[in-house]
């Protein structure tokens, strides 16, 4: 019964918080400008709540207002569903992505926005750029050019009940629960030196960045 579909990111002013324009929808996009952000080592998009099991935060679905407030931050969002909408199985993105560092990460979540603005987490996931084929052998990039990244965000299930909105976020950072990218290209643990990263999300006929949902049809 699965229909697996694809919701493609678009922007016109720009997707950087919620203050942005970012939306999502089943069309796809055409000539759009791309976002832009810039990822500092030193002030990571903080984890709230989510896949934890150690370290002292809580785990969980909590509400992830507090970062749709930051500009490193890409805020993508569905209008309101018209109708229940259910969501079970497995979430990838497809992520046409550029950066000017050595190497860096790319994350993105999926939240349930409800009437009143919460934004309840189901799910996130992370890609290191070098590792983008698979950990077992590091892909120096190419820096400024655009990139095929393929992210997982596990699964989940959800009905997302009418008026509720999905939403994503695209950012480079979730600390703690993945380490920081420091940008350089270095061994991950023991680098001391970091660099900010400009980072270029493409979302255009020839880099159509989209998220692919589970979708179960109702009956």
């Amino acid at each position: 019964r699965t229909q697996y579909t694809k919701y493609y990111l678009h922007a016109d002013t720009g997707a950087n918080s919620s203050k942005g324009d970012g939306a999502l929808s089943t069309t796809m996009p055409k000539a759009e400008k791309p976002d832009a952000f810039e990822y500092d080592p030193m002030s990571p998009v903080r984890t709230i709540g989510g896949r934890l099991c150690c370290g002292g935060l809580p785990p969980g679905p909590a509400d992830q207002r507090p970062n749709e407030s930051r500009n490193d931050v890409l805020v993508y969002s569905t209008p309101p569903m018209a109708q229940e909408t259910e969501v079970t199985g497995f979430i990838t993105m497809e992520l046409y992505a550029a950066t000017s560092a050595a190497d860096t990460d790319f994350t993105a979540m999926i939240v349930d926005v409800d009437p009143s603005g919460y934004a309840r987490y189901l799910g996130d996931g992370i890609i290191r750029a070098r590792f983008r084929n698979g950990t077992a052998k590091a892909e120096p990039i190419t820096p400024n050019q655009a990139t095929k990244y393929t992210i997982d965000l596990w699964a989940t299930s959800n009905v997302f009940k009418a008026g509720h909105k999905l939403r994503v976020y695209v950012s480079s950072s979730n600390f703690p629960r993945f380490n920081r990218n420091l940008n350089t290209g270095e061994k991950t643990f023991g680098g001391t030196r970091m660099v900010k990263a400009q980072q270029t999300i493409y979302h255009d006929a020839e880099h159509p960045s989209a998220i692919e949902l589970p979708i179960i049809p109702r009956k």
